[in-house]
């Protein structure tokens, strides 16, 4: 992958975001960029208000976090209302300009040839922040490709706002030096529909060119430590426990299976609050189904729980499961669906947007649910956990196919191919 400006390759490249830790999606997404751009002997670095990146690689600037008390309190001001008052937006340039000075620190510092703006200019979780980045783009016309996964117009949230200047300004920009980049067809079009720009699409990627390794001495024991028993199904619901997750269909399909069954549900609710998880669990009880919430032993790594209990990463879990359920009624793309063809499982999947236009034609094979749970889905869920040779072959096959579209190679391909094109890079 060549990349150059004026005739001279990029040897460092900048990513910027609120966040770079953890496992969310742009973070995960994130290290996979890096570990493509680094094969091509390129340096990556890091700017967020969190990190957990390769300390002499990484910038820390506190006010780039959404949960920066000044951001938190900027974003009640702006979202839910139509008018902001006069210290809002004063407090939003001041922030702005903290920001700014840290941008141009960080270019310095680390000699940045190239930003890549993860999301930062796409969903305003720190407006301040979108805006210092647009205009140090301006001011310094230096090259940017903007990787977009959620934009605000997605989220029903940041639809009533006081924000119409700053989002037409920064979210995302429509500046000469920088190249946009979205992760599904639908976000294509709406960008070029509602702003003219155009992009390309970029899926989320896994690396299927290298299989996941055998299960080790330390994660022999996850089904123990969840408490999912020799003769028990075990379910898992890699998510985090949001609403537009539609974790009340995994409950009901476990119900309906009429198997012994524990439904583990990996990650928590997040900064979205309790309610929706109070509601799994009176659901749960309601449908007589064994439902576990583990968030304190599964994390993004190993270690040890304040009790001494093992923590596993999901890495460690999936390999002993024995169906992922993935019944989001919303996603930009379906990271978990991803994990579950890595790891060879079968999969219920919802028929989101996404899944419908942008993964299932590719050549898929998963039990679906067509926003409902049916005596079919059921049926068919049933017959793969029944059938071993139907579900390697229903498993093997997902394989084959994600390696094809949605592997690291595929990753370096799109990118070379498409930067190579612009006059900055040249191949």
């Amino acid at each position: 992958m060549d990349f150059s400006r004026d005739s001279e390759k990029v040897k460092h490249v900048g990513f910027v975001s609120t966040r770079l830790a953890g496992t969310d999606g742009v973070s995960l997404e994130v290290a996979k960029w890096a570990d493509v751009i680094e094969a091509e002997g390129i340096k990556c670095f890091y700017f967020a208000g969190e990190l957990d990146r390769p300390e002499d690689r990484s910038y820390l600037a506190e006010e780039a976090h959404f949960t920066h008390p000044d951001i938190e309190e900027i974003n009640r001001r702006c979202f839910g209302v139509t008018t902001r008052d006069r210290a809002t937006s004063q407090k939003i340039r001041q922030i702005k300009s903290k920001l700014k000075d840290h941008l141009y620190a960080f270019i310095k510092e680390c000699r940045i040839d190239l930003l890549i703006p993860e999301n930062a200019l796409t969903i305003p979780m720190n407006i301040p922040l979108g805006l210092a980045i647009t205009e140090v783009l301006v001011e310094t016309g230096i090259p940017a490709v903007a990787h977009h996964h959620d934009f605000y117009w997605e989220r029903d949230r940041f639809i009533t706002n006081a924000v119409p200047d700053y989002l037409n300004t920064a979210f995302p920009p429509n500046l000469h030096s920088i190249q946009h980049t979205v992760i599904n067809s639908f976000a294509d079009e709406q960008l070029s529909l509602r702003t003219g720009i155009s992009a390309f699409i970029c899926p989320n990627v896994m690396d299927f060119d290298n299989p996941p390794p055998p299960v080790d001495d330390y994660a022999s024991d996850v089904r123990a430590a969840l408490g999912v028993e020799e003769d028990e199904l075990f379910v898992l619901q890699p998510t985090r426990v949001v609403r537009r997750k539609g974790i009340e269909h995994a409950i009901e399909l476990v119900h309906r299976l009429g198997m012994k069954a524990k439904l583990v549900i990996s990650h928590a609710s997040g900064d979205e609050g309790d309610t929706y998880e109070q509601r799994l669990k009176e659901y749960s009880k309601l449908m007589n189904v064994n439902t576990v919430f583990v968030p304190d032993i599964i994390n993004e790594k190993r270690g040890l729980t304040d009790d001494g209990r093992k923590v596993y990463t999901l890495g460690d879990v999936y390999p002993h499961a024995d169906l992922v359920t993935y019944p989001s009624l919303f996603e930009g793309f379906g990271n978990a669906f991803l994990e579950a063809v890595y790891y060879r499982k079968p999969i219920v999947v919802n028929t989101y947007s996404i899944y419908t236009k942008d993964i299932r034609p590719k050549g898929f094979s998963a039990i679906e649910l067509d926003g409902y749970v049916t005596k079919a889905s059921i049926e068919k869920t049933r017959k793969v956990l029944e059938d071993p040779e139907l579900c390697k072959s229903m498993v093997d096959q997902n394989y084959e196919v994600a390696k094809r579209f949605f592997s690291y190679s595929f990753l370096r391909r799109r990118l070379k191919s498409y930067m190579i094109e612009h006059s900055w890079f040249n191949g």
